[in-house]
Parts: structure tokens; C-alpha cells; sequence
């Protein structure tokens, strides 16, 4: 009887264990304050997802995905018509250069970019906005869609997955590394609705969403050799209503997307 008693008990115990590994394994809780020290990666210990990246001097890290950015869509990307010309940053557009256009992430922000047709990565900048079509939620510069193996074919599904600064910290008397803060929800965000060549156009449907209390702009910008204007309705300073109204626009509007500022 003692036998199958510290047996039944070793079974128990093997079984506990069991699901203890599994919940390991399983996907990571938003982070607080008490246990943020236990999820972000530490010097010697990085988990394979973690993988450290380095660019210009500094190390960065895929930021998790409990409060970080990841997506997959379609990728393009621009060169000569644009080539030289500003940025939505301010910067002067190079084709040449490892940057990128978003929508809506913080200019500045890495992006760790992988084709899933062939499993090719590269590292680029958020220097732009764009690509203003429906599907596409990246347009990149010309180098980085060569190291994709995308300049040919045009465009690719891709994963892009945001990167954060890493700076080390002691805390508990070991030295740590952990994220610099991103703030990826806030902001000035509105939803494109059309896109014309005739400014009349564009100025009745601005017209049109003022006349229904929502405020809407119409913004001249140039593409082709050709002057385009395109109307925004201002959404508000956080992603999620940004999307709400997204949804609302696209019932009348079905090209309707969310750019931020």
C-alpha cells in the first residue's frame, strides 16, 4: 500500500511539473511594476525572440508584443520619383537609405521588417508617412526592398515588428537591460476617405464632413508630376478611437484608412 501511495504521489508531482513547463512556455502577460523586472531580457539570460539588433552604435531589441507593435500586411516600396524630396519628418527622402514609410508609428521608430515569402530581414527607420493605399501598412526604400528581394516583384507579405532602445540599469545589484519608452497609441491621428486631382473635388468632400460636425482637411501633395488632395478627417489622439471611426468612414468610404501626423 505504501509503494502505490509514494507512487500515485511521484505520478502527481510529475504531472504538476509538467504543466509548470508549459506555463513557461506560454505567451507573456502585460507587463507592471511587479513583474517587469522578471520580463524584460537580461544581459547573458535574452530569449531566442529577444534577439538583439545593432544599428548606428546602438543596441535594440523587438519591444514585446504585451505593449510593443507588430503587424503583417503587405509591404512596397518607393525610389526615384520621390528620391531627393522631403519626408514627413523633414528629412531628405534617399532611396539609398534603410527608411521607411507607417501610417501611424512615432517617426523614428526601428522596425525589424521580414519577408514570410522567403524569410529575408532587414532593420529600417520611420522617416515618412504612408503608403496611402488600403492592404499595404509599409513602403520602404529602395535598399531595403533589395535585402527583402522585393524590387523586383514590387511588393511582399511581411511581418514588421517595432524595435526598442536598450539601456542598461542596475537593479537588485545585477545589471540589466530594459526598453526605453514607446508610446505607440497616442498621437494626431485622422482617417484619409479620398484622394483627387481636382481640388473641387476634394473641397466638396471637405465640405461635406464639416457640414456633418467633423473636422476634415483637404492636403495638397505631389506625386507623378501630378498635383493629388487628399481629405482627412481629424480622429483624435489615440489609436483605438482613430480605428473606431475608420470603421464608421469605411460603411461610405471603403479606401478609408487611419494616417497619424
Amino acid at each position: 500500500m505504501m509503494k502505490l501511495l509514494t507512487f500515485g504521489l511521484l505520478c502527481l508531482y510529475l504531472f504538476i511539473a509538467g504543466c509548470s513547463q508549459h506555463l513557461v512556455r506560454s505567451a507573456p502577460s502585460p507587463l507592471s511594476d511587479s513583474n517587469f523586472a522578471k520580463r524584460i531580457p537580461q544581459r547573458n539570460k535574452i530569449p531566442p525572440t529577444q534577439k538583439p539588433y545593432h544599428v548606428m552604435g546602438r543596441t535594440y531589441y523587438p519591444v514585446p508584443s504585451s505593449f510593443g507593435h507588430n503587424e503583417t500586411g503587405i509591404a512596397s516600396w518607393y525610389g526615384n520619383k520621390f528620391h531627393g524630396k522631403k519626408t514627413s519628418n523633414g528629412e531628405t527622402y534617399n532611396m539609398y537609405g534603410k527608411t521607411a514609410a507607417h501610417k501611424t508609428l512615432p517617426m523614428n521608430t526601428f522596425l525589424l521588417v521580414k519577408n514570410l515569402e522567403n524569410n529575408r530581414e532587414t532593420i529600417v527607420r520611420v522617416n515618412d508617412r504612408g503608403p496611402f493605399v488600403k492592404g499595404r501598412i509599409i513602403d520602404l526604400s529602395l535598399t531595403a526592398a533589395k535585402e527583402l528581394g522585393i524590387d523586383r516583384r514590387g511588393t511582399a507579405r511581411v511581418k514588421i515588428t517595432a524595435l526598442g532602445e536598450a539601456v542598461e540599469a542596475s537593479r537588485g545589484g545585477k545589471n540589466i537591460e530594459r526598453f526605453l519608452p514607446y508610446d505607440f497609441d497616442h498621437g494626431e491621428f485622422f482617417v484619409q476617405i479620398g484622394a483627387f486631382t481636382d481640388k473641387n473635388n476634394a473641397t466638396r468632400l471637405k465640405n461635406k464632413m464639416l457640414s456633418q460636425g467633423r473636422k476634415a482637411v483637404s492636403q495638397m501633395y505631389s506625386a507623378d508630376g501630378r498635383r493629388y488632395y487628399r481629405v482627412q478627417v481629424r480622429a483624435g489622439k489615440d489609436i483605438a478611437s482613430a480605428q473606431k471611426l475608420e470603421k464608421v468612414l469605411e460603411a461610405h468610404y471603403p479606401g478609408a484608412f487611419v494616417i497619424a501626423r
